[in-house]
């Protein structure tokens, strides 16, 4: 079991949390090659219908750990190329939590800085505290959001609202985070309302779940031909799945779903 990564698994969520709480969870070399591990191994796991991804201790994660720059001539170098997918080891290490075929849920508290917001906007749905402290703080070391962290941003910002922050680094509440639309909630408990959320998913069916998922993915800045070619392909599919059977007997009769694992 990693030591810098934990993960417990209850009532088909996978609860993944950030375990570096004397370094605010800032992403080491060995962070991140975990974080792309897990995820990949969490995304085959059909058992499962959801991620809560947060950290321990006193922040959700205060960015990119310093010593992993400081190595310019090692894991540095080697981890900046990209690989056949089109992202590197600092880009896989966010978006292959987007990349699940599952909702991934972040739980925001305390520091969400640089490498971290990048983390967060690589899931679904984000909560956060009101008092926590967001930042695209790449420009503070002469540096841009460079882990997946540009694309998550032309999906939820106006676009001088993302240059903005890129080019400032200011830092920002989880309340104005809200309002931006980089937070999907604000609360006091941010995991509650995530688990509000989670319970909510956990009642329709895992296809449609992952269907809808893929189809808002791959169609965000497509154009409408695209767009009501990929709804047909995801309907017919769903139209003859089994647990689409299930979801219109459960609407019928309001009974306790048991939807069978979700297709690979």
């Amino acid at each position: 079991m990693s030591e810098v990564l934990t993960v417990d698994i209850a009532d088909q969520v996978a609860f993944v949390r950030l375990n570096r709480p004397d370094k605010r969870n800032a992403l080491s070399m060995e962070l991140m090659r975990d974080l792309q591990a897990t995820a990949r191994r969490l995304g085959g796991d059909r058992r499962l219908r959801a991620v809560v991804l947060s950290g321990n201790g006193k922040a959700f994660c205060a960015g990119i750990d310093l010593s992993v720059l400081a190595d310019a001539k090692g894991a540095f170098v080697k981890g900046f190329l990209p690989r056949p997918r089109g992202t590197n080891v600092f880009q896989e290490a966010c978006w292959a939590w987007r990349r699940m075929p599952i909702p991934v849920l972040a739980v925001v508290h305390g520091t969400c800085f640089g490498a971290g917001i990048q983390l967060a906007l690589a899931a679904d749905f984000r909560f956060t505290t009101p008092d926590a402290q967001w930042s695209v703080m790449e420009s503070k070391w002469g540096l841009v959001p460079d882990m997946s962290g540009v694309h998550a941003l032309s999906q939820l910002l106006p676009i001088d609202v993302a240059k903005r922050m890129s080019m400032t680094g200011e830092i920002i509440s989880g309340e104005r985070a809200a309002e931006l639309g980089l937070a999907t909630a604000v609360a006091a408990d941010p995991h509650t309302a995530a688990g509000e959320l989670v319970d909510a998913i956990l009642l329709r069916s895992p296809d449609s779940v992952s269907a809808s998922k893929r189809l808002f993915d791959q169609t965000w800045h497509r154009g409408p031909r695209f767009t009501f070619t990929r709804e047909r392909a995801e309907q017919l599919r769903l139209l003859f799945a089994r647990n689409t059977a299930i979801a219109r007997k459960v609407a019928t009769a309001q009974q306790a779903p048991e939807y069978a694992p979700r297709p690979r």
